[in-house]
């Protein structure tokens, strides 16, 4: 059993795309694409995601990266993946937890356009130029593409079927009823790879894990503070601190598996985060509503 492990894990790496733009397929489905407009009118939440994750969110992971500074491996792995904004089971674990999910789905796709041009931006002015120079551009360029042009120009097209044709309804109907399979799929493959290549390295990789636990704590009372500014209600205050602790390490771990040899344990450190963070959204399931209890709309 021990020896298959190995084995599978090629296999296993091959399915991590194809099952991973199922799954922001169906994400995207979700998207009331005829009401973006609207969304992105709403000015106040969406200054208010931006703003966390892409000021005070890089501030955190700075500071916390410096603890694993001298090693290149661990030092890209957790900026790759604590830089990177969550849009698909955020809305979920956001959803099971009384946020308004519906806002995090119309953002989504202006968080994932965001973080794939700063994240270069904020490599290069973390770890420097010679270790970025390392970095290839092209598995970035195919995510951007295969992973959220693709899926969601797709989702944009079912839904435009699904207000023609029986068909494309029937499509929608089937597919966003298995949204939450296709997370426990997509998760079950990314995981299962990986696995046996955490255990080989487990002593390196308990660095990072205070590091991860670290940022799910303090990006509690960031959210509530910057929601508070905000004057966010309830149901927006806990979609944003969703937002801000949640990261995209299945999206991400497809360019660190694409990283020259040298950086070889990045996916292992990007796996680890996501292992610390399906732990750390149980408790803030059940945490976050008894924090941001449901109050009057403070928006008005």
């Amino acid at each position: 059993m021990a020896g298959s492990l190995p084995a599978a894990a090629g296999p296993l790496e091959n399915a991590i795309t194809p099952v991973l733009g199922l799954l922001l397929f169906a994400t995207f489905l979700g998207i009331p694409f005829s009401a973006i407009g609207q969304a992105v009118r709403d000015v106040r939440f969406i200054a208010t995601i931006l703003v966390l994750n892409f000021v005070i969110v890089p501030a955190v992971v700075f500071a916390l990266s410096r603890f694993v500074a001298d090693s290149p491996a661990l030092l890209v792995g957790v900026l790759l993946v604590l830089l990177t904004p969550c849009i698909d089971y955020v809305i979920v674990f956001a959803g099971l937890a009384g946020g308004s999910s519906e806002r995090l789905l119309a953002t989504a796709p202006l968080l994932m356009l965001a973080q794939m041009l700063l994240l270069p931006f904020y490599l290069l002015l973390f770890v420097g130029p010679e270790l970025v120079s390392a970095i290839e551009p092209g598995p970035f360029l195919e995510a951007l593409i295969g992973l959220i042009i693709v899926p969601l120009t797709l989702a944009a097209l079912t839904q435009w079927l699904s207000r023609e044709q029986a068909a494309g309804k029937t499509v929608m109907t089937v597919v966003q009823a298995m949204m939450v399979p296709f997370m426990m799929a997509t998760l079950a493959v990314v995981i299962a790879s990986q696995i046996h290549a955490v255990g080989q390295e487990v002593t390196a990789l308990l660095a990072v894990v205070p590091l991860y636990v670290a940022f799910l704590v303090v990006m509690v009372p960031l959210g509530m503070a910057c929601a508070r500014v905000a004057r966010l209600d309830s149901g927006s205050t806990r979609a944003v601190i969703f937002s801000g602790a949640t990261r995209n390490s299945l999206v991400v771990l497809p360019l660190a598996l694409a990283l020259p040899a040298p950086l070889g344990l990045v996916p292992l450190v990007v796996v680890t985060q996501t292992m610390v963070e399906l732990l750390g959204m149980v408790i803030y399931v059940k945490a976050i509503p008894r924090l941001v209890a449901s109050g009057p709309i403070l928006r008005n």
